[in-house]
């Protein structure tokens, strides 16, 4: 075993997420904490409960967080790192405001977040650190919350992706489906256009769609040019889509609705979809429901194969280039090179002011 020396920058792991409910008894509470102060009516919250009722009222995202401590602490411990990994939520068990305490209580006061999100953009990134700044606990000075930088084209996140991707083309080449049949059709969860272009940071140009889109775009361009093909006129197109939109209909959103791209797709002649949710990290509902239900249903609806690619989850890369991610912040003195596959990063580590800034408020609920 490996053994890794440090100085005591930080002394805890606190890895953050979105939560969710754990039976049908929470379902309801769960949507209000994830709605509160937007007056979204009940009938609305029991619409959006359904995608729950059927597993159970589980979402899959609580056991997912579990099973990325526990593997974040196995690879801490095979590189001889003693930090203690603390979960907290944004709105369900554990808290993330009690799970701060649990560790100011056992001595831990130096915390380096790590987001389940890998973008930026408010409700990705800086509604993350407001969280974290609204946990530090009251009357108990001395708590240090920073978090680590947004990862979205770091090798740890994107090469579970590259495998997927290649492997489900493998798959459908030994179906008999041609490349020039195929597509590629990238997708992460849509925001409000207003929130788009408030992403990043505001005095980089990067289109309407601001930093989230361009950061989604760049990772995609990098995964289809990852992969094998004998010649660049092989490889299959691709494009980025867009899913779970909650938000009024007179509120504008990023597109295309990944239904639409399919139905689209299947309309220019395109025989099989591979759809890869690179805007995620791991399996929930956003991805059990939007894609392998309602995405699936369509292209089944069209005649149109379709495969999703699995999203990084507890990949060994990924969890080893998330330890790294928290390595790159333990180490003091002259930093080292920082990883990053494209030309937008590496991403800073302290968000500028101004960047990520709240668009209006869109009102709808949104789970996990």
């Amino acid at each position: 075993m490996s053994t890794t020396v440090l100085p005591a920058l930080y002394d805890a792991v606190l890895l953050l997420g979105f939560g969710g409910p754990e039976g049908q008894d929470d379902v309801i509470p769960f949507l209000r904490n994830v709605t509160r102060g937007r007056g979204i009516p009940e009938t609305r919250l029991e619409t959006v409960a359904t995608h729950y009722r059927a597993p159970d009222g589980v979402s899959p995202v609580n056991g997912q967080n579990r099973a990325l401590r526990a593997a974040l602490e196995a690879e801490l411990s095979v590189r001889g790192v003693s930090l203690p990994v603390y979960w907290g939520n944004r709105n369900w068990e554990p808290y993330l405001r009690d799970e701060v305490a649990t560790a100011a209580r056992a001595g831990h006061t130096r915390l380096l977040a790590l987001t389940t999100s890998a973008y930026s953009s408010y409700s990705s990134c800086r509604q993350y650190r407001e969280d974290l700044a609204g946990a530090l606990p009251t009357g108990q000075g001395g708590v240090r919350i920073d978090a680590v930088r947004p990862y979205f084209d770091h090798p740890g996140f994107v090469t579970p992706f590259v495998e997927g991707v290649r492997d489900a083309l493998a798959a459908f080449a030994r179906r008999g489906v041609s490349v020039a049949d195929t597509h590629v059709l990238f997708t992460t969860h849509s925001i409000p256009m207003t929130d788009a272009a408030r992403s990043g940071l505001p005095d980089r140009a990067l289109g309407p769609g601001g930093a989230y889109e361009a950061q989604h775009r760049a990772v995609a361009a990098v995964v289809m040019a990852a992969l094998p093909a004998p010649a660049p006129a092989a490889a299959p197109a691709w494009s980025l889509a867009f899913q779970s939109r909650s938000g009024p209909p007179g509120m504008p959103w990023l597109e295309p609705d990944v239904n639409d791209a399919i139905t689209d797709l299947a309309a220019a002649g395109i025989r099989a979809v591979v759809v890869v949710p690179l805007g995620f990290i791991s399996d929930h509902m956003e991805v059990l429901w939007d894609l392998d239900t309602e995405a699936a249903a369509t292209a089944r609806e069209l005649g149109v194969a379709f495969l999703r690619v699995p999203t990084p989850g507890v990949h060994p890369v990924f969890v080893s280039g998330l330890v790294d991610l928290l390595l790159e912040r333990q180490a003091p003195g002259p930093a080292a090179p920082r990883a990053a596959l494209t030309a937008l990063g590496p991403w800073p580590d302290v968000c500028a002011a101004g960047c990520c800034a709240k668009g209006p408020a869109d009102g709808h609920p949104r789970g996990r």
